[in-house]
């Protein structure tokens, strides 16, 4: 290997090129026009807690001393410029898709109408609608030099007002006008000649601000909107404990009055009212993004569809998982034989039908699980509470730091307990990110287990949307394994010395380069050496450069990240034998799987884990080895159809251009169909 530093690219610089990915599904004219808005909608959302809690983070880092800054390996402010720059052009790009968007839909005889485009009917409907509706939500909050500045929100609209005269001659007024939040952002409006118009609530409230400051002898408002985003991390007692549900409760409430870190801004506002906000907000100019009309554009995922079907995605029916059935004990299935679910192309249905039987099954005990993010109407919990009312002893771990899903899972805890479950908050200092599930059946005098081991979480929500894989095992390699683990867990401590089981944060790193060092002794003989690895973010330097060391002694690599990759694949020296893609598509691809070959005994792992350092060395989490020799071919075919893809595959290059990959394949091949394609043929 040359001697020169190893090629790894900031992380954050990295993110904001998968988000830029994610713009492209917006630019991508194949894709449904609403479907289109939703891609802009979250890139927005990204964009969000990206500031809130990366740029947030570097923010506290510039003020270190330059001796941690040669040890982080780079300068917090250069990047934060870096950061800049980037998001400008970015949003830059937004608002053109936006407008492109908005032109595209009139095409459908869908029109977003503003509060300037409204003819005498329609202004009508919506004064109606404003003041039934909205006005008594909104109480402006008027701007005088001898209060204090209201504290903003956090990702909350408001309106920056100038109460002004023509004459010129009576004092400016500035005001400020929170919209109001946990109403629909789009209200739909009355159809004309099978035209459809729509209006969002920010344009509503400029429409009738005559109404909001009526007692004000001011004869123009002008009104721009403006959106704060806040400091998100928390600052918390590490203790985990009653006192820990505190502790955080009240650090929920502190989150949302965190240190300012981004400005977004319409652009059209002038510049006296943009001066006068900043100054009274004291922020520096790297904190300000130029916007456009509509912040919060996250809202947009829920933007309706009044038109033609074609405008969204198809829904795909869940196929089934051959041998398996709703109308059959899966335990009886299961002791036979390993069954995999391919989310979200087969049902979650499969993983809530496990629990309910579990729930109800004499012959079972116990049921242990850890959850991390739950759907809002959890089956997964009413599952769980049903078991503990039969009788059964329930332990559930809640993982109550799981970021911006802290409050849910604070209330599902005490709903737990209140129904006699034993919950478990966690182990002090690190995160518990396992997705795995042990129950227990007592058979012919004897303990026999059953597990449910995935890469994604137990919320049937995001069970529909993301892609995942989910095993049902009685393998006792496996399950005997998860229940020492389990017992680990519930006494609030880290084991080890697992056969099968690849466990953070003692085990995954030094399995993992363990793996990584037999392909390169494979190599160094001269016989075939490759790894194929897939997860959501790479970003670890040891293991970065792990993979380097194995590139230049000839291991051939293959890397499918969806996310951030620091990594620079094709560096002369160090990652010739690398190559990267990333797939963005309708679903988020967010299975984690290694595959090594092992001299020619290839070996499929599938994980919880991504490779990153909070992942390997502060987190617990499951990887988990495929012995059904039907299964694993079953993951590897996956794994070859979307490295086929030519459609919504992009190159991970030291350019970060981000451009669309070529395969031999003449015709379009789009994996996400081609692997529902493959499972409903494999399992019809």
């Amino acid at each position: 290997m040359t001697n020169s530093k190893p090629p790894i690219l900031n992380r954050e610089i990295s993110w904001l090129y998968f988000n830029d990915r994610v713009l492209q599904e917006a630019a991508d004219k194949t894709v449904p026009l609403i479907e289109r808005i939703k891609f802009l909608a979250i890139f927005s959302s990204n964009l969000d807690e990206f500031y809130r809690v990366r740029v947030a983070t570097l923010n506290r880092l510039t003020t270190v001393v330059d001796k941690v800054k040669e040890e982080l390996g780079y300068n917090p402010k250069k990047i934060l410029n870096q950061i800049k720059n980037i998001v400008i052009k970015q949003e830059r790009k937004f608002n053109l898709l936006y407008e492109e968007i908005i032109k595209e839909l009139s095409n459908n005889k869908i029109f977003i109408l503003n509060d300037k485009q409204l003819n005498v009917s329609r202004g009508a409907f919506v004064k109606s609608f404003f003041r039934d509706k909205l006005l008594s939500a909104i109480v402006p909050i008027i701007l005088d030099e001898k209060q204090p500045f209201p504290e903003l929100k956090d990702r909350v609209i408001y309106f920056l007002v100038k109460l002004s005269k023509k004459d010129k001659k009576t004092k400016v007024k500035y005001a400020l006008v929170e919209l109001p939040e946990g109403i629909s952002r789009f209200l739909i409006l009355p159809e004309t000649n099978n035209l459809k118009f729509i209006i969002l609530v920010d344009d509503i409230i400029r429409y009738c601000l005559d109404d909001v400051f009526f007692i004000f002898d001011y004869d123009e408002i002008e009104a721009y909107s403006i959106q704060v985003t806040r400091d998100a991390e928390l600052d918390l007692d590490k203790t985990v404990s009653d006192k820990f549900i505190e502790a955080l409760s009240k650090s929920l409430q502190k989150r949302k009055k965190g240190k300012p870190m981004r400005l977004l801004y319409d652009t059209a506002m002038p510049m006296d009212m943009l001066s006068t906000i900043v100054s009274k907000l004291n922020l520096n100019s790297e904190s300000l993004i130029p916007g456009n009309r509509y912040h919060n554009f996250k809202d947009f995922i829920s933007f309706p569809n009044v038109g033609l079907d074609d405008l969204e995605y198809k829904k795909q029916t869940p196929l089934p998982v051959k041998g398996l059935s709703y109308f059959k004990g899966l335990f009886e299935l299961i002791k036979r034989k390993d069954y995999l679910i391919s989310l979200p192309y087969q049902s979650f249905d499969y993983i809530i039908h496990f629990l309910r039987e579990a729930a109800i099954d004499p012959k079972v005990t116990e049921i242990h699980i850890t959850l991390y993010r739950l759907a809002e109407n959890s089956k997964v919990i009413n599952a769980l509470i049903n078991a503990s009312r039969n009788g059964k002893k329930v332990n559930c771990l809640v993982e109550l730091k799981a970021r911006f899903d802290e409050q849910a899972n604070i209330y599902w805890t005490n709903r737990l307990e209140e129904e006699g479950v034993m919950v478990n908050y966690g182990i002090t200092g690190y995160k518990v990110h396992s997705k795995i599930c042990l129950v227990t059946r007592i058979e012919k005098g004897v303990k026999v287990h059953y597990a449910n081991l995935a890469t994604g979480n137990f919320n049937e929500k995001t069970a529909g949307i993301y892609g995942d894989h989910s095993l049902f095992t009685a393998n006792p390699k496996i399950t005997d394994e998860l229940s020492k683990l389990f017992i680990a867990i519930s006494k609030k401590a880290i084991s080890k010395d697992y056969k099968h089981l690849i466990v953070s944060p003692l085990e995954t790193r030094p399995k993992l380069f363990a793996l990584i060092n037999q392909e390169i002794k494979t190599a160094k003989q001269g016989k075939e050496a490759y790894i194929i690895l897939k997860m959501n973010s790479l970003a670890d330097e040891q293991t970065i450069k792990k993979l380097y060391e194995a590139s230049n002694a000839g291991v051939k690599i293959t890397l499918i990240v969806r996310g951030m990759c620091s990594l620079v694949p094709g560096r002369k020296g160090f990652s010739e034998n690398i190559e990267v893609i990333s797939i963005v598509d309708k679903y988020l691809e967010h299975a984690r799987i290694w595959v090594f070959a092992n001299g020619g005994k290839e070996k499929v792992f599938l994980l919880s884990a991504d490779l990153m350092t909070r992942n390997l060395d502060h987190r617990v989490e499951v990887g988990f080895p495929i012995y059904d020799e039907t299964i694993k071919q079953e993951i590897r075919d996956i794994i070859d159809i979307q490295l086929k893809d030519n459609t919504k595959a992009r190159e991970i290059n030291h350019l970060n251009n981000n451009k669309y990959r070529k395969t031999g394949h003449k015709e379009p091949y789009r994996s996400q169909i081609e692997i529902y394609n493959y499972l409903k043929q494999k399992h019809s």
